[in-house]
């Protein structure tokens, strides 16, 4: 079995509905979504994926759908406000947390067909959440 893993990087704003902490008020996150795929096997190459492929197929839907990006729960009473301002809000079923994230993420490679296993989304250098299949 081979793992190989990608590192996708970008920027999002969020806030978090019901939420007692901080994070209730609009804030911002360096994002790193650490991408892992897993093969039985080595193609001619000797590679299991080409990081390339992850790059090619992942970043630009990160760019245009995530990045700079402000992420909501779709109940937000912001989300109206925000959109009449034209402003790139992008709304989720719950609450924009790393671990909502990280299966977003999941779920988009799954369905291009790539063999991914786990996906790690670090909103800081000290904490992450991650989704598994």
């Amino acid at each position: 079995m081979f793992t190989v893993t990608r590192l996708i990087h970008f920027c999002y704003g969020h806030r978090l509905l019901g939420y007692r902490g901080k994070c209730r008020h609009l804030h911002g996150h360096n994002a790193v979504a650490e991408m892992s795929f897993r093969r039985r096997g080595l193609d001619r190459l000797g590679m299991a994926l080409d990081f390339d492929e992850i790059k090619r197929t992942v970043q630009p839907w990160v760019d245009a759908e995530l990045d700079h990006r402000l992420l909501l729960n779709k109940r937000d009473p912001l989300v109206k406000v925000l959109r009449d301002l034209d402003e790139p809000v992008v709304t989720l079923h719950g609450n924009p947390t790393a671990e909502n994230i990280a299966k977003l993420l999941f779920d988009f490679a799954a369905g291009r067909h790539l063999p991914v296993t786990r996906v790690r989304v670090w909103e800081s250098r000290d904490s992450c959440a991650e989704h598994l299949r």
